[in-house]
């Protein structure tokens, strides 16, 4: 019986925490390019800018990803001069994967374009702005200085870094560090009673 009361005890116990580091989030969010389209060449030349409006409506940070996905045709990270001409022959990221996950790990300003000949030109490029997260620092007691900063700046040094993953932006669940430092110090003194 009391090995039946410890092995429930243990199980709700597990089960409780594993709901606690599910739960947990880093808030981060993957960005689908296009939406349902998805990184294609804009259907006419009034959509030569639909990738920058699409852009300029969503805020990036750190650690956010954009998911590309194509048939026939490739995204590459470039810089300024080779995204205002629409050509590049040593870019910073390259992928012809058909589903490419962008992975946001520096701030900074982020320069795509499609790979295949002309697809640039009739639009299929895009800026990227991506914010530095800074976290305000407390302000020390009786202090009569000025309000914190906002928690986001934009940041003006490029440094575009890939990685593989919505018009649909959705947070990505992930288990924290202190979660699982949390998990494993009240699961191994259960093992050993």
């Amino acid at each position: 019986m009391a090995n039946l009361f410890r092995s429930c005890s243990l199980l709700l116990s597990v089960s409780l925490i594993i709901i606690l580091c599910v739960q947990s989030r880093v808030n981060c969010t993957e960005f689908e390019v296009g939406g349902h389209d998805g990184w294609i060449v804009p259907k006419s030349r009034d959509n030569d800018q639909m990738y920058n409006q699409w852009a300029s409506q969503n805020r990036f940070k750190v650690d956010d990803t954009l998911r590309f996905k194509y048939s026939k045709d490739s995204v590459l990270v470039v810089s300024e001069e080779e995204y205002e001409s629409c050509r590049s022959t040593k870019p910073l990221f390259f992928s012809n994967n058909g589903d490419t996950v962008f992975k946001f790990e520096h701030p900074g300003v982020y320069y795509f374009i499609s790979g295949v000949r002309g697809h640039c030109d009739k639009g299929q490029k895009m800026i990227v702005k991506v914010l530095a997260v800074h976290n305000p620092k407390p302000e020390p007691p009786h202090s009569h200085s000025p309000a914190p900063a906002p928690a986001f700046t934009p940041a003006s040094t490029p440094a575009p870094s890939p990685s593989h993953h919505s018009n649909a932006a959705r947070p990505i669940p992930l288990l924290s560090i202190t979660n699982l430092s949390l998990f494993l110090i009240l699961l191994v003194p259960m093992l050993f009673t």
